[in-house]
């Protein structure tokens, strides 16, 4: 049965709700060709303005192309030179470290025998047992953590040459959908292009100074408390910070747990839960909304449901790629008339000038009603 504009409400709609289960179950198969892909037109999007500056400046295209991708590695590189050189600092106090977390685990074994009465060995007989459950489990582990370690990889190499090749066509891609859309949409098309890029953009910039604002924050709040390697650990609560829900429990746990081997005050681990969280909470209020998703648009039930489900179909990366995704199927809602609703619905309320439109056809229909039944 084909489905038109006179085809009834309900058959539309299963029809759309068919098709998002589709896109969703070829994400999960395809994601490992889809994710680096789409990280590359991230960083495609990002690269275009330096791309097109060169350019203008009479530079050739592929000169141009390198170049902004070379910037692109360096700056990523200078970050991981950076975060290696606080990890292998901190690695050598590592053998230091263990040894206060052993004083602490008999300083709370001690506390158990005390106030539930469990020995010693009856407490060491349950730290076995769970290690041999582990172990039984640990080939799982290691293969999901070598199978993760490759896909990263994977994505790493991938991106660069999806990126200039991106870059390089970019224009035979505009074309093609130029020539796929009829004439009549080709307003609409240009739209949805520009638009997708201004968010993109907007989107990536803003995440990059949301998360350097937050780094400086931390570990300015730690080195003021004078923890132990406070730079790495107040950029790893930023870039952490990008994972929802887990991301700052996990940087806070991590943190909390190597300063009590390093500090001598108990006081300092209740004032890195205040700095993290004062600060976490500055960030979703109030830099989020205005550094980061200023131009998304979105509303706050459909950022977290896309942010759930892309974790749930691709993991991680899901969690990253989910808002840019909402944001851009967002924008092609607004601009096909039979997906409007699904725009309304995606978008803040007050993004929309035709609400008023809306709620003027209620009372309308309201007042029809009324005089019918007079």
């Amino acid at each position: 049965m084909l489905i038109n504009n006179q085809s009834p409400t309900y058959v539309k709609l299963g029809f759309q709700f068919l098709v998002i289960f589709f896109i969703c179950f070829f994400i999960n198969i395809a994601q490992s060709i889809l994710i680096p892909f789409a990280f590359a037109v991230l960083l495609t999007v990002l690269l275009l303005p330096i791309v097109s500056f060169l350019e203008s400046k009479k530079i050739n295209k592929v000169i141009s192309i390198g170049i902004a991708i070379l910037l692109a590695i360096g700056v990523v590189a200078g970050i991981i030179y950076f975060l290696s050189s606080q990890i292998v600092g901190f690695l050598q106090d590592v053998p230091s470290i263990k040894q206060h977390l052993n004083e602490h685990i008999i300083a709370v074994q001690k506390w158990i025998k005390t106030k539930f009465d469990v020995s010693f060995s009856e407490q060491n007989q349950y730290i076995t047992q769970q290690a041999d459950k582990l172990k039984a489990t640990g080939t799982g582990y290691l293969k999901t953590t070598f199978f993760s370690i490759t896909d990263t990889l994977l994505v790493l190499f991938l991106m660069p040459i999806y990126t200039f090749l991106l870059l390089y066509y970019r224009l035979h891609i505009r074309n093609f959908l130029f020539n796929v859309f009829k004439k009549e949409h080709s307003e609409n098309l240009q739209s949805v292009i520009n638009k997708s890029k201004i968010m993109i953009h907007s989107y990536m910039v803003g995440l990059l100074i949301e998360m350097a604002i937050v780094a400086s924050a931390n570990s300015i709040g730690l080195v003021i408390l004078g923890i132990k390697y406070a730079i790495f650990f107040g950029v790893l609560a930023a870039v952490l910070n990008l994972i929802p829900y887990i991301g700052m429990f996990t940087a806070t746990l991590f943190t909390v747990l190597v300063t009590l081997t390093t500090s001598d005050h108990t006081s300092d681990i209740l004032w890195i839960i205040i700095i993290f969280y004062g600060i976490h909470i500055i960030d979703t209020n109030f830099l989020v909304p205005r550094v980061v998703a200023s131009r998304l648009r979105i509303n706050a039930l459909i950022s977290i449901l896309g942010i759930v489900i892309g974790g749930a179909l691709t993991g991680i990366s899901g969690l990253f790629l989910s808002v840019p995704a909402v944001a851009f199927i967002k924008i092609i809602c607004d601009h096909i008339d039979s997906l409007k609703p699904w725009g309304i619905l995606m978008g803040d309320d007050t993004s929309y000038s035709e609400k008023n439109k809306l709620y003027k056809k209620l009372q309308q229909l309201s007042k029809l009603k009324v005089r019918k039944k007079s």
